[in-house]
């Protein structure tokens, strides 16, 4: 069963969805992109497709949080500029709604697109040394060539907001429609408002390798096959991984048959199982280490 509700930090009332498991096998915190919300966890009229109803299926709490800025925080964008407090947000957030849970081995962090920003900020912090690991998609540094023109233009150019514009930049979003549910190309049934900030936080991607160099848990990296915001391909796959110098482990996954937005193509539950073994090796990880720790106090 998906619960949606709202939890308060700070005066600030962040929305969720979420599908709560008695006894997890771990939690994943799930962040959306840009221009939706946490619906994008939960495929409109697909359940099959629905990471929330995946991840439980396979005894794991899925949290989708809407990001700060989006959903009931909306009103409060002019008050989430800074990263840092977005950063200190999602944390309090996760604290709050698991503190009366049970954890499982404990937080997986998983994140799509310009939810990767905030995801990668709070693996980076201090406060998420603790997580299991992280899967980040549908980001990078560099425009794919084909696009690169069109998106650096910005979104204060009047040719993006032409009709030609709009159509060309569905096309980069979303790539071939055959890709996905004909309900679900397009957006328009998981379309959201975005936060004025959210012009400004694209650039992150220059501050990405100083900050992937601070995170210090396991990472996966994924991309479709016709991504066509990002640079795609095995040297680009390999040339984020690189970036995580102090992670224990990178993988990268070149998705077959996906576009830019993974967790909502004919692929998705594919995808969304990718994750969740990864998800699962990296708790599988941790109760090693446990172990191994408590061999050595006992030895």
């Amino acid at each position: 069963m998906i619960d949606g509700h709202t939890v308060e930090v700070d005066g600030i009332s962040l929305s969720y969805r979420a599908s709560w498991v008695g006894e997890p096998r771990a939690v994943v915190l799930a962040l959306h992109g840009g221009a939706t919300t946490s619906t994008y966890f939960d495929c409109p009229h697909h359940p099959r497709l629905s990471l929330l109803r995946t991840g439980a299926a396979l005894g794991f709490s899925v949290l989708a949080l809407d990001r700060p800025g989006y959903g009931a925080s909306l009103v409060d964008a002019a008050r989430l500029t800074d990263p840092a407090r977005r950063v200190d947000l999602a944390h309090a957030a996760l604290d709050r709604l698991l503190a009366q849970r049970p954890q499982g081995a404990g937080v997986f962090l998983m994140a799509h697109s310009a939810g990767s920003e905030l995801a990668v900020r709070m693996a980076a912090d201090a406060r998420g040394h603790g997580l299991l690991g992280m899967e980040i998609a549908g980001t990078g540094r560099h425009h794919h060539p084909r696009s690169l023109n069109f998106l650096e233009l910005g979104p204060e150019d009047e040719l993006r907001r032409s009709g030609r514009a709009r159509a060309r930049l569905r096309e980069v979003l979303w790539g071939p429609a055959h890709l996905y549910p004909p309900e679900v190309a397009g957006g328009a049934s998981i379309a959201a408002a975005s936060p004025a900030y959210e012009s400004a936080a694209r650039h992150w991607r220059y501050e990405l390798p100083e900050l992937a160099a601070r995170v210090r848990v396991p990472v996966q990296y994924s991309l479709g096959d016709h991504e066509e915001v990002w640079s795609a391909g095995p040297e680009a796959l390999a040339d984020i991984a690189a970036l995580f110098t102090a992670s224990p482990r990178v993988r990268v996954n070149e998705q077959p048959d996906s576009g830019h937005n993974l967790s909502l193509g004919h692929s998705a539950r594919a995808y969304h199982l990718k994750v969740l073994s990864f998800a699962e090796e990296c708790a599988v990880a941790r109760e090693s280490a446990c172990a191994q720790a408590r061999e050595g106090r006992a030895g």
